[in-house]
C-alpha cells in the first residue's frame, strides 16, 4: 500500500484481502472515489483520519475488518460521520437520514491511531479470515484474490490469469518473497492504468528485453 504515496492522481483502489492495517499512505490520493479494503487487518476505526482529506472519496467497502467490531449500527454511523461524502459504504447505499443519524450516533474521529499494530498483520488476518469460514481453508480467500486480479486484467485488455497458474501467487502462500511478488504484480497491474500508448510502448520493450535476458540465462545455465 505504501505504493500509494506516488499515485495521487489515482481514482479507484482495490486492496481486499491483503493483511493491510494502516491507512497512511493514502492520504495524498486527493483523486480517489473507490476505495476497496474488504477483509484486511484494519483494527481503529481512527484509521478513517486518514481519508478526511480526500474530497472525492464516494465508495468505501471496509466490511469484514477487525475495526468494524459487534455493532454493525455504531460502526456504520461512525464511519458516516467521519466522511460524509460517501455514497455507498460496504455495497450499501447512503441515505440523508444515515448521514443526520450520524451526527448524533456516530463516534467523531479527530485524530490517527496512536498506535498501530503493523507487525504479523498478514498472519492475523488470515487466521480471523479462515476460522470465520466453513470452506476449505484459504479457498475462499483464493478465489476473492483471483476474481480482483482478473477483473484487472480484463479492464486492460489481457488475458485472465488461469487457476492453475494463479496458485504461485496465492495469499496463503507464507514465503514472504512470494507475497512481494504478489503485491508487485497487483501494483504494477494498477499502475498500466494510469500510462498512455507511449508510456505502454516503453514498458512493452522493457519487458521484451528482460524476457530476452532470462531465456539467455536458461539456455546458458541447461
Amino acid at each position: 500500500i505504501s505504493i500509494c504515496r506516488d499515485l495521487p492522481n489515482i481514482e479507484v483502489i482495490t486492496f481486499s484481502v491483503n493483511g493491510i492495517s494502516d491507512l497512511e499512505p493514502l492520504t495524498r490520493c486527493h483523486n480517489l472515489s473507490e476505495l476497496y479494503l474488504r477483509s484486511n487487518n484494519i483494527r481503529s476505526l481512527d484509521e478513517l483520519f486518514h481519508l478526511k482529506a480526500l474530497p472525492r472519496l464516494r465508495v468505501l467497502w471496509l466490511a469484514e475488518n477487525p475495526c468494524c467490531g459487534q455493532d454493525p449500527h455504531r460502526y456504520r454511523m461512525t464511519v458516516l460521520r467521519a466522511l460524509p461524502g460517501l455514497q455507498r459504504l460496504d455495497n450499501q447505499a447512503v441515505t440523508e437520514e444515515e448521514l443526520s443519524q450520524a451526527l448524533v450516533d456516530g463516534v467523531e474521529i479527530t485524530a490517527p491511531p496512536a498506535r498501530r499494530d503493523v507487525e504479523n498483520g498478514w498472519a492475523k488476518s488470515l487466521e480471523s479470515s479462515a476460522a470465520g469460514s466453513t470452506a476449505e481453508p484459504g479457498s475462499h480467500l483464493l478465489s476473492c484474490s483471483l476474481e480482483e486480479a482478473n477483473k484487472i486484467q480484463e479492464e486492460l485488455g489481457m488475458k485472465p490469469v488461469p487457476r492453475d497458474k494463479y496458485s504461485s501467487f496465492s495469499l496463503l502462500e507464507t514465503d514472504c518473497d512470494q507475497r512481494k511478488r504478489d503485491n508487485v504484480l497487483n501494483a504494477i497491474l494498477l499502475l498500466l492504468k494510469e500510462l498512455d500508448a507511449e508510456g505502454l510502448e516503453i514498458i512493452q520493450q522493457t519487458v521484451a528485453r528482460r524476457l530476452q535476458a532470462f531465456q539467455k540465462k536458461e539456455l546458458q545455465e541447461e
